[in-house]
């Protein structure tokens, strides 16, 4: 299957997705029973990679800290307010094994669906969380060590990031999975990266990860980083990363690996092995409303972008449909996921779900679908599907002002694509709430002494332009608030 320059990935919440499965079939639903019909769908919508999220095992320790925990279960109860105890299965990141979870089909139900997946040109995805283990993982009586080591007077001071676990051999204090900046998630256990030891059966589960998907999710991936770590615990750990990814891809050629990260991190995780590294800033910057800010991180240079993983959200992050308004949602969209890099998309996302799911929950709850969203992503979609956008060149373009004194120029995000057959698509967006004007140069050589059809892709909007005009003065621009246009650039005698 012929690799993309820009591929795009659909992110499945897969346990409350056989929830829905289950209640249509009137039994427990595995892997298996997931229908071709919608890997057809899946893969007739131009995605590369299918994120199966939380397919691991986990354990009864954790779904008992999840459904006992107050601060959580009044999240859940805004979620679902008829939330169940069979709703809360536990957090998908509290993992005890990675092996499938019995209730979703084992490792063989996996393997026939990743069978099936690339039947239709479709990769696997999959979730590692490197930094913590579910409550309960044998490595607790097996490899204690592992883990780091608390004190009782740890216990007493911090009960927020410490807890006595029960072994067969001796009780331990040991420290909560957590990051630097908040209290532990009482449903892990924090994995200590200054043990060699533990560093290398982190890269022997990755290896065997690796037997079974095509790529990885790596959970907050920078909390291994050595100066994170330390800052945590007080104990240097050695480089984990590009071990780590060099050993797996020595094995296995060609696997992904997928960073999520922040704190201004991805450039470093990409240096040390990840095919990409989640976005956040830019995602930031689009919540802020304010185009300039968009511009300058746009700016970077084209092996970064390249290597970012752009979204509107996940399941960490609020529904889309709940953080911008409708058309402030399309117009980050456009820019987003027309911008260069891998195109992060999430289940419910096309729908206009307003609801995040928390992943201690395996349902989900009942929401209309916003078909005007709908309809502009299946826009969107088609878009994507062109090979110009897929492995084409992109470039950021100058908007100057239109004439003396018109600001709004500084309101705009324009940039282009440029096909290797000629082709030329050059997406326009006003990312303001006021109307908006401004010339925009474009970077085609070929424009003078012909004429142009500029077809704009998301709505029926068609123009004539002068390729003259369009070389010696740059292509004027007029967007209402928020509007965004992708014009395909066409001969005016080749169009069709």
């Amino acid at each position: 299957m012929a690799s993309s320059r820009c591929p795009s990935l659909y992110q499945i919440n897969t346990r409350v997705w056989l929830t829905e499965l289950s209640r249509a079939l009137g039994r427990q639903a595995t892997l298996d029973d997931i229908p071709d019909a919608e890997l057809d769908r899946l893969g007739g919508m131009g995605f590369d990679w299918i994120w199966f999220l939380s397919v691991w095992q986990t354990g009864l320790g954790a779904r008992e800290v999840s459904r006992s925990n107050a601060g959580w279960r009044e999240e859940f109860q805004e979620t679902l307010p008829d939330l169940q105890e069979n709703d809360i299965a536990g957090s998908g990141f509290a993992i005890t094994s990675y092996t499938v979870h019995q209730n979703l089909g084992g490792d063989a139900a996996l393997a026939r669906l990743r069978k099936r997946l690339h039947q239709r040109g479709l990769k696997l995805m999959l979730d590692f969380v490197p930094n913590h283990m579910g409550l309960g993982h044998p490595w607790l009586d097996d490899h204690p060590d592992y883990f780091i080591p608390g004190t009782e007077q740890d216990l007493n001071n911090a009960p927020q990031n410490f807890t006595r676990v029960k072994r067969k051999d001796s009780d331990l204090v040991l420290a909560y999975g957590r990051d630097p900046y908040f209290s532990g998630w009482p449903d892990t256990l924090q994995l200590n990266y200054a043990n060699p030891a533990l560093q290398e059966a982190m890269i022997g589960e990755l290896t065997r990860i690796a037997g079974q998907c095509d790529g990885v999710r790596c959970d907050m991936a920078m909390l291994v980083l050595p100066d994170v770590f330390e800052r945590t615990w007080g104990h240097r750990a050695p480089l984990f990363w590009p071990t780590a990814t060099q050993r797996v891809r020595e094995q296995v050629p060609g696997f992904l690996f997928m960073a999520e990260v922040y704190w201004d991190m991805e450039w470093t995780l990409q240096q040390q092995g990840f095919d990409y590294a989640y976005d956040k800033r830019l995602y930031d910057r689009l919540r802020d409303l304010q185009a300039r800010p968009l511009r300058e991180h746009l700016h970077a240079e084209p092996d970064y972008h390249n290597k970012l993983a752009r979204f509107l959200e996940n399941h960490d992050e609020p529904r889309a449909a709940a953080t911008f308004s409708r058309e402030v949602h399309q117009a980050a969209a456009v820019i987003t996921f027309l911008s260069p890099g891998l195109r992060f998309f999430h289940q419910g996302q096309f729908e206009g779900r307003q609801k995040r799911i928390s992943p201690h929950l395996v349902r989900g709850p009942v929401e209309p679908v916003d078909e005007n969203l709908r309809q502009f992503y299946d826009r969107l979609l088609e878009v994507l599907r062109h090979p110009t956008v897929r492995v084409g060149e992109w470039q950021l373009l100058e908007s100057t002002p239109s004439w003396d004194g018109n600001w709004t120029n500084d309101c705009f995000v324009v940039f282009a694509w440029q096909g290797s057959q000629g082709d030329h698509i050059v997406v326009t967006v006003n990312y303001a709430p006021n109307q908006s004007q401004c010339h925009v140069r474009l970077p085609f050589g070929d424009l003078g002494g012909r004429k142009w059809q500029l077809r704009d892709e998301l709505s029926p909007a068609c123009y004539e332009w002068n390729g003259n005009d369009l070389k010696e003065k740059g292509l004027f621009l007029d967007l209402a608030p928020w509007q965004a246009c992708v014009f395909s650039i066409t001969e005016c005698n080749e169009a069709s």
